[in-house]
């Protein structure tokens, strides 16, 4: 038999998907396409099919730029856009040939950086169209943390590069606090070093859609990535989360941790029921190659419904093509509060409203514990508790 060679329409594996920096060599996406078969297209507003061009020019805030770290906004041309990874799909190409200059932030070989480093990107505004390009770096035994702050309105493709050197170790927080009317399709290209560590953050409460694509390489041996997500819908909202943990060099390691919590309006109000419905996907594809010996990987993924009206898809997926792993496993489940968790805090003296929050708290805890930053988890807890405030909990 013929080897087969990956093109458009033959795909060996998903780490075998056709990639390009043009977006004419991508066809228009449709429904029927499996990456695609959740997303609204016609909530995209023409970001998939290149009649969204660009009414206005964006650019990253950086604070925290201390020693060892570096901004730069730099041409098209410079040599090191495109080492995170090539565009996937055609709104990532269409954001990579869009973008007028890209921001790169650079922290330094052997660089301790003890303060977190703040990019803030805010929206082009309500019916404006903007593309941007980001790349983090983080050279051969750096150490940081960057977080990557979201807000305003307004339609944004995007692609964010995050390289990590040999030895490195970077923490990256990315938070879309977007308006409600804000639709934001992103490409987060991931390329972990040799004995590199990477930790990624996902937090997704604002938005209308919100569609986010990490995906994972491993340049060498000794990597580690852990990937961890919490998102929180409400009614109309459309939170997409798209990851991807290609195991290409033997001896590393992954792990994935996402928790969603969904409310939908139940109300009697006008408008469809469908456009009142929260909805969050969340795919997990995790690929194992045959030069990956000594892998070990897990994913995790729960969603917690809050009301009527709500659908949270939750699809993770393993390939395996060899056998000399350490451990691969995945889990996946969606449902309702624990009657006996209730039931438990409530026979303790607590009222129903109270013991729901803290079972919700509870719930997301696990993934606000792990972000380093003390003033941005306390920001966050803050925002969550404003979403129980929206559902009555």
């Amino acid at each position: 038999m013929a080897e087969l060679t990956p093109t458009k329409e033959v795909v060996v594996n998903k780490g075998e998907m056709f990639t390009s920096f043009d977006v004419d060599a991508f066809e228009v996406p449709g429904q029927r396409e499996e990456a695609w078969r959740f997303t609204p297209f016609r909530r995209l507003r023409g970001l998939h099919d290149g009649t969204a061009p660009a009414t206005a020019t964006i650019d990253y805030d950086v604070d925290g730029v201390v020693d060892g770290v570096t901004s730069e906004l730099v041409e098209r041309d410079d040599p090191r856009l495109g080492e995170g990874g090539v565009p996937f799909d055609r709104i990532a190409a269409q954001a990579y040939s869009s973008f007028t200059k890209a921001r790169v932030v650079t922290i330094a070989a052997n660089a301790q950086v003890e303060v977190p480093v703040v990019v803030t990107l805010d929206g082009p505004g309500e019916g404006e169209v903007a593309y941007t390009h980001l790349q983090i770096r983080a050279e051969a035994f750096a150490k940081a943390v960057v977080v990557l702050d979201q807000r305003g309105s307004g339609t944004v493709g995007e692609n964010v590069e995050i390289v990590t050197g040999d030895g490195a170790h970077l923490t990256v927080v990315n938070v879309h606090d977007w308006a409600h009317d804000t639709v934001h399709v992103a490409a987060h290209h991931i390329s972990v070093g040799r004995d590199a560590v990477i930790r990624h953050f996902a937090i997704s409460l604002g938005g209308d859609l919100v569609r986010l694509s990490p995906h994972v390489k491993y340049r060498a041996p000794g990597g580690d990535a852990e990937l961890w997500g919490l998102y929180f819908a409400d009614a109309g909202q459309h939170l997409e989360q798209r990851l991807l943990v290609d195991h290409s060099a033997p001896h590393c390691r992954s792990y994935v941790t996402y928790k969603g919590a969904l409310q939908g309006d139940t109300s009697d109000g006008p408008g469809s029921k469908r456009s009142r419905e929260a909805h969050t996907v969340w795919i997990g594809d995790v690929l194992i190659r045959p030069s990956a010996e000594g892998t070990d990987t897990y994913e995790l993924n729960r969603n917690l419904v809050l009301t009527d009206n709500a659908r949270a898809d939750s699809v993770p997926n393993l390939e395996i093509e060899t056998g000399e792993i350490v451990g691969a496993g995945h889990a996946s489940a969606t449902g309702r509060f624990d009657d006996e968790q209730l039931f438990y805090l409530q026979s303790r003296g607590i009222p129903e409203d109270q013991a729901r929050r803290l079972v919700i708290r509870g719930f997301f805890g696990e993934v606000l514990a792990k972000i380093s930053v003390p003033e941005l988890r306390e920001r966050l807890e803050a925002a969550i508790e404003a979403e129980l405030e929206i559902a009555g909990a």
